[in-house]
């Protein structure tokens, strides 16, 4: 298989007065195309700051991170943009929208970044919409659509680029939970079709969507079958 994600011996520390913060400790992770990773955690466990990292969001103290044979750790801020541009397709748990855009404009914008002209761009963003079931919903802004709707736009919007990897930071969090198991179905069906997932979670019921679960504690990673528990 063909690794698209390598983390090796990764620390996050933050200064906090005179005091060192060790946030992240000797994190070692992969990605393999194709896979439905979860990382499952409570809070203060250093989720969001290792999805800050894995997003290009920010940088390692220390370490190494492959990213699609990009060595991440070490790139400037401009050049971080770029990889994290072309490489990343965020799903928030609040979905991001700007709320003055349709939901066709919405999820067109990315392309814009990326230079792809009016008429594909248009193309491209109806038929991701379609794809996620809003083919009816192109022009409603985000207070026209339920919430479940809004993260439909998201993750269509997160496609449009066809980036290497999803990362979704928990994408039902701002859901009920009928709504949250359509959205993880959508997810599998994007697995299914061979999308590298990776989701943030803090339910491990959430978790169990993914065909791998990670759980970070402290900020060390263990990794963690869903058969050694129904076996243990």
């Amino acid at each position: 298989m063909n690794t698209i994600l390598n983390m090796k011996d990764i620390v996050k520390t933050y200064r906090m007065g005179d005091e060192e913060q060790r946030v992240l400790n000797e994190i070692n992770f992969n990605v393999e195309q194709g896979e439905f990773v979860t990382i499952l955690g409570p809070s203060g466990s250093g989720k969001s700051t290792l999805m800050n990292i894995i997003g290009c969001l920010d940088v390692p103290t220390s370490g190494n991170y492959d990213l699609n044979g990009n060595d991440v750790a070490h790139m400037d801020e401009e050049t971080l943009s770029e990889v994290r541009n072309r490489e990343i397709g965020f799903i928030f748990q609040q979905f991001q929208l700007l709320p003055r855009l349709s939901a066709l404009d919405n999820v067109e914008l990315p392309l814009i970044y990326a230079g792809v002209s009016e008429k594909e761009r248009k193309q491209r963003a109806k038929a991701m919409l379609e794809k996620v079931g809003l083919g009816t919903k192109l022009k409603n802004k985000p207070n026209q659509l339920s919430g479940g709707q809004q993260q439909r736009v998201a993750i269509a919007r997160a496609l449009i680029t066809q980036p290497t990897i999803l990362l979704a930071d928990e994408p039902t969090g701002a859901l009920d939970q009928k709504t949250g198991v359509q959205i993880m179905e959508l997810f599998q069906e994007l697995h299914a079709e061979g999308k590298t997932i990776v989701m943030i979670t803090h339910d491990e019921k959430i978790a169990r969507h993914g065909s791998r679960i990670v759980k970070i504690l402290d900020g060390t990673l263990t990794e963690y079958r869903q058969e050694d528990e129904q076996h243990g």
